[in-house]
């Protein structure tokens, strides 16, 4: 079944026929080798790179809904696409396809004394629902990244980069029908109507394995109280870098400011900034004046109020918000365990880093920080799966399930036992 046909119009309807279809082509899937997948893959890249302009334009119309809307500048830059991350996005399609292919590799083997040899095999999870907003490049990275795992992919995203999203994903059936594989292996919702979402939360009749909610708290916070399927989900990304007293200033400013002000409205951009109150005094002038010349606002206590005017105060709330935005609220704090306590008290266990020479300090931080990513001396805006080596990431996972931190293609994949015996029986 290479074409999609859609019978009804009910968006219950819709969905189930989604599901049926998903299901069918995870079966197909999970029997193709690692050539078609990858043919899939590069051929996708390439239509994505060859329908750049027809790209462009859908993502125009949809950034000029965004404008008219009053939507907020990290907003937007999120929605934006250009030539550039339109390349990027084709770029991560190949590096997808570049890696080892996770379906059928044996994770452990071990023999018990009887002689049966005991194999953990990964295997694909089936069918899984992507429901996210905003960056229409979770489009291609999540369908890459499932079609690598060998699982077919429903993706459902926001009204605000339907366009854009649309555009992207004709790329990837290109791909998947010049390989010989079932274009319903990566399906977009066609509607914008709020109650597909809804019935994937169902599981779409028991189609759906699996559900990752990218996007804004309300979505996700929908999305784990409601779904009837197992989430892989971080709710915010509260990051926090901690700058001790043992840090270089000099290299440590450079990380602070990339931390916050390379992309404010992404997941791994950094919240809050703590200083070590027994830090040299320039620590802090030096961090929160570097912070302001880059345009950043800034929200502190009242040590950091004192060293310039400019800084606002900060409000409980502050320490528990998620600005995505060029604003940073700053604390000082009574060395790395009150830090440590900050963070488990506001953190939202995604992304925090300590920036300091003293090894033994930043062993204890990283420790004890129980975060899905925990960075030393390095900016929190590698929260990444592609510059964690995984080609793309569907998103950051901050749950006690298998699959934390940056979710690629090892963590898309469940198991199973596959145990080799020589006519072994159980004795009574």
């Amino acid at each position: 079944m290479n074409k999609i046909e859609r019978v009804t119009t009910g968006t219950v309807e819709l969905m189930a026929e989604i599901g049926a279809a998903a299901r069918e082509a995870a079966r197909q899937l999970a029997q193709a080798g690692r050539a078609e997948k990858d043919e899939a893959l590069t051929k996708a890249a390439e239509a994505l790179e060859a329908s750049t302009p027809e790209i462009l334009e859908a993502n125009a119309k949809d950034l000029e809904a965004a404008r008219e809307a009053g939507r907020p500048a990290a907003y937007v830059d999120r929605l934006a696409l250009t030539p550039e991350r339109i390349k990027a996005i084709a770029d991560g399609l190949r590096a997808i396809a570049a890696l080892d292919d996770p379906v059928g590799e044996v994770i452990a083997e071990w023999r018990r004394p009887n002689q049966l040899k005991i194999e953990r095999v990964r295997t694909p999870l089936g069918v899984i629902g992507g429901i996210f907003e905003s960056r229409p490049n979770v489009t291609a990275d999540a369908g890459a990244l499932c079609l690598k795992a060998g699982y077919a992919a429903i993706l459902r995203g926001g009204s605000e980069s339907f366009h854009s999203s649309t555009a992207i994903h004709r790329a990837l059936v290109v791909g998947l029908e010049a390989a010989g594989l079932p274009a319903a292996a990566i399906q977009l919702v066609p509607t914008t109507d709020r109650e597909a979402v809804g019935e994937m939360l169902k599981g779409l009749r028991g189609a759906l394995d699996v559900i990752v909610p990218r996007g804004g708290k309300s979505l996700v916070e929908r999305v784990q109280n409601e779904a009837r399927v197992p989430v892989f989900a971080h709710l915010e990304g509260i990051c926090h870098v901690y700058l001790d007293r043992g840090a270089d200033l000099g290299d440590a400013i450079p990380v602070i400011i990339n931390s916050k002000m390379r992309r404010t409205g992404i997941c791994g951009a950094a919240e809050t900034l703590l200083v070590d109150q027994g830090a040299p005094a320039g620590h802090l002038e030096g961090a929160v004046k570097a912070l302001l010349d880059a345009g950043c606002e800034v929200r502190g206590d009242a040590a950091a109020q004192a060293v310039d005017e400019r800084v606002k105060p900060a409000s409980e709330e502050d320490w528990g918000t998620e600005y995505l935005d060029a604003i940073i609220s700053v604390k000082t704090v009574d060395g790395v365990d009150e830090a440590i306590a900050h963070i488990a008290r506001y953190g939202s266990n995604h992304t925090d880093c300590i920036l300091t020479e003293c090894y033994g300090t930043a062993a204890h931080f990283v420790a004890r920080v129980d975060s899905a990513i925990v960075l030393h001396n390095a900016s929190t805006q590698f929260a990444d799966g592609g510059e964690f080596g995984m080609g793309a990431e569907i998103g950051i996972a901050t749950g006690k399930m298998h699959a934390r931190g940056p979710v690629g293609v090892e963590q898309l994949t469940s198991f199973k036992y596959v145990v080799r015996g020589a006519g072994q029986v159980r004795p009574v």
